[in-house]
């Protein structure tokens, strides 16, 4: 039984291959011509990607999947001997070393070998799945080698020069900018984001250069596995207080990070960074840092951000970005450290910052129709909402108006936050936070919390988190569904707004829904009149 990833020629089987983390790895192990298997509940725009490649997927999580196997098995490999299978995905998510293979009892319901030792497919799992899932058990009854997705991403990290992005905000954004950034540059690297970017068209791209840009995630514990020739840490806070009981926890795994990799560049803004990780090249926005890397002369505008780039005392030059608010320009600068380590000139680094456009749900404005800008944005902490109202308010008070714009002046232009709470765990521990999160919005919708397949104990709801927000903001609607979320927005909105989305669930679906009800609907202008449920919520 092998205790490492094998990329020769063996077979992968994901379970759970639709995930935005799963789906990286997966396409980048179909592109270097591996056999790749895989199942999900549903088909997505990102599974038919993997299938366009050759992924043959199941679209169900069941322990028949693996008849496709058995199907191939001569049956009489005396060497595939069962070993103790761990007890839960906890132990493959947290083990140490580059990876975990486990197994159980390898025979099926007959008593006969079901696989042999070379027919078993590699097993992928995230922390997503419960150790009760029946494909889960089928695989480790096989023998099956698993392991989790992190094991798989740290194999692929020893494999290059990569740089490996973490940090509890702003990872997706930074790594996406970094491979956008190497990839104008004209060094093809592999790219590996929780997130999709246009410039690749998804989650991952194959390159045949000497590097890779990965995301790192903290969420688990699976970050002490990575192990890079760049590590970068954009800030740590406590986000998931399913894993971790407090912040020292999530400091000690970014400790164990920051020692694997070689080089640690490090957001000092961020205390905890700064006094925790001491990273050996620094970045802020404040000068009187004392960071490696800084700017002044910094202007935030509607439609950009420009600043000039400081390294160790000399000026670089001037930088632009699209990206809006303080996060992006501190993201940007995370990006420049990156490529003057690389050797990058800095006009290389700062044209093709100018150009990147963001990943996807990063601010990403899905279109404006009556007037009324649409917003998708993947914040589900405080600290990301704070930071992406912030954003919204400098988009609409900065913003010249279209001539032919019905809309008087900024202040008949209204930010209406749409929230999604994400997990039951997370809204609770940072109820007083989330509570005073939404001071930039001038309406705030709040809606049922989205459980991400945790339980529900009852001590907490979207209900709740509504009336205590409500506390500190004049206008908060609570709206339990997704479907009585579209009609109020249907009921709402005026030309001048912008509706921003919030949160890692599945609040974004009802997005299409409401912009063709403002496509299709007559211009509705400015004015109200009595009745009007716009006429309840003034500017």
């Amino acid at each position: 039984m092998p205790s490492s990833v094998d990329f020769t020629g063996r077979p992968f089987h994901f379970i759970g291959i639709g995930g935005i983390g799963m789906s990286a790895l997966a396409y980048i192990l179909a592109k270097r011509k591996l056999p790749i298997y895989g199942s999900d509940i549903k088909p997505s725009h990102i599974t038919q990607r993997l299938q366009a490649m050759g992924a043959h997927i199941f679209w169900r999580q069941d322990a028949s999947n693996f008849e496709l196997f058995q199907a191939n098995a001569d049956g009489n490999d005396a060497d595939c001997q069962s070993s103790e299978a761990p007890k839960t995905l906890e132990t493959i998510s947290r083990g140490g070393g580059s990876a975990i293979a486990a197994s159980g009892d390898n025979r099926n319901g007959k008593g006969a070998i079901a696989l042999s030792h070379l027919d078993l497919p590699q097993v992928i799992c995230s922390t997503a799945i419960h150790p009760a899932n029946s494909e889960y058990r089928r695989a480790l009854d096989l023998g099956c080698p698993i392991f989790h997705r992190s094991d798989v991403l740290a194999a692929l990290i020893l494999d290059y020069q990569s740089i490996a992005v973490a940090g509890t905000h702003g990872k997706t954004t930074t790594s996406s900018m970094i491979g956008f950034m190497l990839l104008k540059a004209g060094l093809d690297p592999t790219i590996v984001v929780g997130g999709e970017v246009n410039a690749w068209e998804g989650n991952a791209r194959l390159g045949h250069g000497p590097y890779l840009v990965a995301e790192a995630d903290e969420s688990d514990g699976s970050l002490v596995k990575l192990s890079a020739k760049i590590g970068v840490v954009t800030n740590i806070e406590l986000d998931h207080p399913d894993h971790y009981d407090t912040l020292d926890q999530v400091i000690a795994t970014f400790n164990v990070f920051a020692q694997n990799c070689q080089i640690l560049v490090g957001c000092i803004d961020c205390d905890t960074v700064k006094n925790s990780l001491k990273p050996s090249v620094s970045y802020s926005l404040e000068a009187d840092r004392g960071a490696d890397y800084t700017v002044d002369s910094v202007e935030y505008r509607a439609d950009c951000t420009i600043a000039r780039v400081w390294e160790r005392g000399t000026a670089l030059g001037e930088m632009q970005l699209k990206l809006l608010g303080q996060h992006n320009l501190s993201n940007a600068l995370a990006a420049v450290a990156v490529g003057r380590l690389l050797g990058l000139e800095f006009a290389v680094i700062a044209k093709a910052i100018a150009d990147f456009e963001g990943a996807r749900r990063r601010f990403e404005v899905r279109g404006e129709h009556n007037g009324i800008l649409f917003v998708d944005d993947y914040a589900h902490h405080p600290s990301e909402i704070r930071a992406t109202l912030t954003s919204a308010r400098l988009r609409i008070e900065n913003s010249k108006l279209k001539p032919k714009s019905k809309i008087k002046n900024s202040k008949s232009r209204r930010v209406v936050a749409v929230f999604q709470p994400h997990r039951y765990s997370r809204t609770l521990t940072f109820l007083t936070e989330f509570a005073q999160s939404f001071s930039d919005a001038d309406i705030v919708i709040v809606s049922d919390i989205y459980s991400a397949g945790e339980p529900n104990t009852g001590q907490i709801s979207g209900e709740k988190l509504a009336d205590l927000i409500a506390e500190h903001h004049q206008r908060v609607y609570y709206q339990p569904s997704l479907q009585s979320i579209a009609k109020f927005l249907t009921e709402i909105l005026r030309p001048g707004d912008l509706a921003l989305f919030l949160g890692a669930g599945n609040l974004n679906q009802i997005i299409p829904e409401v912009m063709t009800f403002y496509q299709e609907a007559p211009n509705l202008g400015v004015s109200v009149v009595e009745g009007d449920p716009r006429s309840e919520l003034p500017a």
